[in-house]
């Protein structure tokens, strides 16, 4: 089990940071979007990446919060290429303004690191009147991405090289509800649970990985697509997860700590297994796959349903044109 740190068949285990699972590789000539990149595993996974010599483009919300972290960034990793664009994933009329700005811009794109998230918030509607975690976990990735594609496949046919998307999912793939997703409820907030909803959007990035990565190798394009699990981290996506910050605020500190580190990872090791499949010559041909601890997991029987893969994908692919 990861919290023993055992080595799986990558030689990584959950105890790997980000920069152990790239020593030795070279990004150099390579460029990211990464989601989310001003805050938890979102800013190690920028920075790191910026370390093997990848051109990084911080995707995010605040704009402010991802200049302060792109200044810390080329302050720690000197010669560090980083930008930041603005993209609220929640609203559809930002995401197509920045898959617009970017696809016109020329800039090449070799990855694409759906990273960005929300956890367990109240029940809100997004801008475009769709549940706030399925819409900023699920669709605006969903959108972003096909959005995008075309600039991926031409810039890894022109560089041949093989593109690579990487959607962050999380466990709690394995807790959404009991069909997996509720499509013809989503809006229906008397029926709604925090944490039954996150699981609803976490185990969409898994199925939307799996998807994807079907239907690039059916056409022969030279992109992978994957998931994943980080492992639990200590970040402000718990922020709105009340058991969590209560339990913490009545318990001693001290409890927290020595507990906190045979069961919580830390971020530079949270960050681990996204630098592992964007970047490692291992993962080169892998595609369609759930990782963990920077090996290949085993994700649910709900995240490896094809059909209701491909019924996800009609939803989201009619719900992003209607609106």
């Amino acid at each position: 089990m990861w919290f023993f740190g055992s080595k799986g068949a990558s030689g990584f285990s959950s105890r790997s940071t980000a920069e152990e699972v790239t020593h030795g590789v070279d990004g150099t000539g390579l460029t990211a979007v990464v989601t989310g990149a001003s805050s938890g595993i979102g800013v190690e996974t920028a920075r790191v990446l910026a370390l093997r010599g990848v051109h990084v483009v911080m995707a995010v919300r605040n704009t402010g919060s991802g200049a302060k972290v792109q200044e810390d960034i080329i302050n720690q990793v000197p010669g560090a290429k980083v930008e930041v664009m603005e993209l609220d994933l929640s609203s559809m009329e930002s995401v197509r303004k920045f898959a617009s700005e970017y696809n016109s811009s020329g800039r090449p794109l070799n990855l694409l690191i759906n990273n960005a998230g929300i956890m367990a918030c109240p029940f809100m509607l997004s801008k475009d009147n769709i549940e706030l975690q399925f819409a900023t976990n699920h669709l605006g990735h969903f959108l972003l991405t096909n959005l995008l594609l075309d600039t991926m496949k031409n810039t890894s046919r022109e560089s041949k090289r093989g593109g690579r998307i990487v959607n962050v999912s999380s466990a709690a793939h394995r807790y959404p509800y009991k069909e997996g997703i509720r499509f013809d409820t989503i809006n229906d907030k008397s029926s709604y649970n925090t944490m039954l909803a996150y699981g609803q959007s976490k185990l969409s990035n898994v199925l939307h990985a799996n998807e994807l990565a079907k239907q690039l190798k059916e056409d022969r394009v030279n992109i992978t697509a994957n998931s994943l699990h980080p492992g639990v981290i200590t970040t402000n996506l718990m922020r709105h997860h009340s058991f969590i910050n209560d339990f913490c605020r009545r318990i001693d500190a001290g409890i927290v700590q020595a507990v906190g580190k045979y069961v919580l990872k830390s971020v530079p090791q949270g960050a681990a297994t996204t630098c592992y499949v964007a970047l490692h010559p291992q993962v080169a041909e892998v595609t369609g796959e759930y990782f963990q601890d920077s090996n290949i997991g085993k994700p649910t029987s709900l995240a490896k349903d094809s059909d209701l893969a491909k019924k996800l994908w009609d939803f989201s692919m009619n719900l992003t044109k209607s609106r």
